[in-house]
């Protein structure tokens, strides 16, 4: 498992690596994550093509990209290891997306490959001079898989988060996807849940099909809201336009933001007299709260939101 590490994965989107024109276009891109995919946006006689392009494209990063990953093709279709072999070479890769996990056998090929191709990127006791692991993602997609969710998430020291593939999902249990999304309730939530129970520092929600016009877009945003109601803090997205839109709703609010600094500032005082619980607005505040109001805060920072300026605001806040 990589850890409980603060891991900023908003918006995860997908670029086509047969597309060098799409290649190109991410390099203008403002996105925490562009994984870029061999595996379902590539027909099989492009799948060859697609790794050089993908591996000549990761000789160098993109300012605005934070983390690029690759999506491999699944373990099962004898595809895996051709991809691996072509994109570990790459010096700009953080990360593998690896879908269609149905079993710990499958991260623990993966792992293999990543510690025969980079033993120096290794997740293991990495010293202080080594570059940084390679992180894997895992793709859950059926049922067999939400039900293994325990051993999947101790599957590799690698594992950096659990995203679920809603499409792939209804089709192994003859679902019809419906706007409400509670056909996926239990899915969501076991892979949240289990996400945390393993500190793994990502989870990464189902991609949002309707992203066309003022309808689309609103679709998207009652998405996100849903999503981050369950605990995710991230989502897959197929199209640039829906890249800023979620990257908002996955930030810390400016309400949220100024909540945690009042709870932040009004504790410091709180404790320097000694008060291990108060209340403000009329609500107790003890630990739990304070725990997510500095949660709230660190995140904020990490996205680059404008705290200092949030903190000096209520910088006269008193604990009541």
């Amino acid at each position: 498992m990589a850890g409980t590490q603060l891991v900023v994965r908003r918006a995860l989107l997908y670029v086509p690596g047969s597309s060098q024109k799409m290649l190109d276009k991410s390099r203008d891109l403002k996105v925490d994550c562009v994984a870029y995919d061999l595996e379902d946006s590539v027909v099989p006689s492009k799948k060859s093509e697609a790794r050089g392009n993908i591996s000549r494209f990761l000789q160098s990063r993109s300012p605005g990209v934070t983390e690029n990953a690759v999506r491999i093709n699944a373990v099962n279709t004898g595809l895996a290891l051709d991809d691996l072999t072509a994109v570990l070479k790459a010096p700009s890769i953080d990360t593998i997306v690896v879908p269609k996990v149905n079993s710990s056998s499958d991260l623990e090929f993966v792992t293999d490959v990543i510690r025969h191709n980079l033993p120096e990127r290794r997740a293991e006791n990495p010293s202080k001079t080594s570059p940084p692991p390679v992180n894997v993602l895992a793709l859950i997609e059926s049922a067999r898989a939400v039900t293994d969710l325990s051993t999947i998430c101790k599957a590799s020291p690698y594992l950096s988060g659990l995203i679920f593939a809603a499409e792939d999902f209804a089709l192994d249990l003859s679902l019809t996807r419906t706007p409400s999304l509670l056909e996926f309730l239990f899915a969501r939530s076991a892979i949240v849940t289990a996400s945390r129970a393993y500190n793994l520092p990502s989870t990464i929600d189902l991609v949002c099909t309707s992203y066309k016009g003022a309808e689309g877009q609103q679709s998207l945003k009652d998405e996100c809201v849903g999503g981050k109601g369950l605990g995710f803090n991230g989502k897959q997205c197929i199209h640039p336009s829906q890249v800023e839109i979620v990257q908002k709703a996955f930030s810390p609010s400016d309400k949220e933001l100024h909540w945690a600094a009042r709870i932040r500032i009004a504790d410091q005082k709180a404790g320097r007299r000694g008060r291990g619980s108060w209340t403000l607005d009329g609500q107790m505040i003890d630990a739990p709260v304070v725990g997510k109001a500095r949660a709230i805060i660190r995140k904020a920072e990490a996205c680059g939101l404008d705290v200092t300026s949030a903190m000096e605001s209520w910088k006269d806040q008193e604990p009541e």
